[in-house]
């Protein structure tokens, strides 16, 4: 066998071992490419945001402002000391509500002082001295100047009555807020306890706060029901008031973070809603009046699940408020 020969065989064999891995290859590159359906279906979920609706509402709406107020007694009497002496005994306390007549204090008259220490066992020179000090109105106790012992002087203070019925509250306006105070306007006083007692603006003191830029008014309340003194309050001012307002609730208003713009979000069918824009007018604790457009009472706005959609919307309605 010629040289030749030998090597045409050797290729012939190589070739022939090489062709099941030449095969084998190739099948699994077919049979990777031939797939031709993919492994997550297309077909996208129709995706709808629960809500519930309201409606328009027409009733009176009103603005208001609230102002800061203090307790203040108009009226104090003083009570005073009508001899020289030393206050033997007190009848009274701090805060006391007492009546026109009531004992309010003893006083020992210095000359029944210098017998009493001079011969304190010389019976003929027995003069208690003892004067009556009894209160010239009705009112509360609102301080007390001297204690059992102290020595005063004829016309001294002892004590001061602040009279309950001249109970009034000092409304604090800031300048720029002066024209919405109008000589007896009503008003609403409410307490820290969330208590609500009708008020009238009954006077303007001619005196401005330097440091605060604030006028004073004063307040008269209808009922004072034995308020302290400062006692600090919000009194409410009516701003506007509007009798038939078109009114959505305040959950129902969408806005951007700046505030500028409002809108809503209607109903034109029973599955997709709409981005209306809306511009708002008077605002109280839960409503807001609707200027523009002029909806009907009959449409749906969404009031909540409203927050983060698109301007138009697929959604299912859970009930309606």
């Amino acid at each position: 066998m010629g040289l030749e020969t030998i090597k045409s065989l050797i290729m012939i064999t190589k070739t022939f071992f090489s062709y099941p891995f030449f095969f084998a290859a190739l099948f699994v590159i077919t049979s990777g490419c031939s797939s031709s359906e993919p492994s997550v279906s297309d077909e996208k979920t129709d995706v709808k945001t629960p809500v519930t609706l309201t409606h328009i509402q027409m009733e009176a709406m009103e603005e208001t402002i609230d102002l800061n107020g203090v307790s203040s007694f108009l009226k104090k009497s003083s009570i005073k000391s009508t001899a020289t002496g030393m206050v033997e005994s007190i009848e009274i306390n701090l805060g006391d509500y007492v009546k026109k007549g009531e004992l309010l204090f003893t006083l020992k008259t210095k000359e029944a002082v210098a017998l009493e220490k001079a011969s304190p066992s010389d019976t003929s020179l027995n003069f208690k001295g003892l004067i009556k000090i009894k209160a010239s109105k009705d009112g509360v106790i609102s301080s007390i100047s001297h204690h059992k012992g102290d020595y005063v002087q004829e016309a001294d203070e002892l004590a001061v009555i602040a009279e309950q019925n001249s109970l009034v509250f000092i409304l604090e306006v800031p300048f720029e807020l002066h024209q919405l105070i109008k000589i007896g306007q009503t008003c609403n006083i409410e307490l820290a306890d969330n208590q609500n007692i009708k008020g009238i603006i009954s006077t303007s003191l001619p005196i401005m706060d330097i440091a605060s830029q604030t006028e004073n008014y004063i307040v008269k309340p209808t009922s004072t029901e034995n308020l302290p003194e400062n006692l600090i309050v919000k009194i409410k001012i009516l701003k506007s008031l509007k009798s038939d307002a078109v009114v959505l609730p305040k959950a129902a208003l969408l806005t951007n973070e700046t505030q500028t713009d409002f809108w809503v979000m209607k109903m034109i069918n029973d599955s997709i809603a709409i981005k209306v824009p809306v511009k708002k007018g008077l605002e109280d604790g839960n409503n807001v009046e609707i200027l523009e457009p002029l909806f009907k009472v009959s449409d749906s706005i969404l009031q909540t699940g409203n927050y983060g959609l698109p301007d138009t919307a697929k959604v299912s309605i859970l009930k309606e408020k």
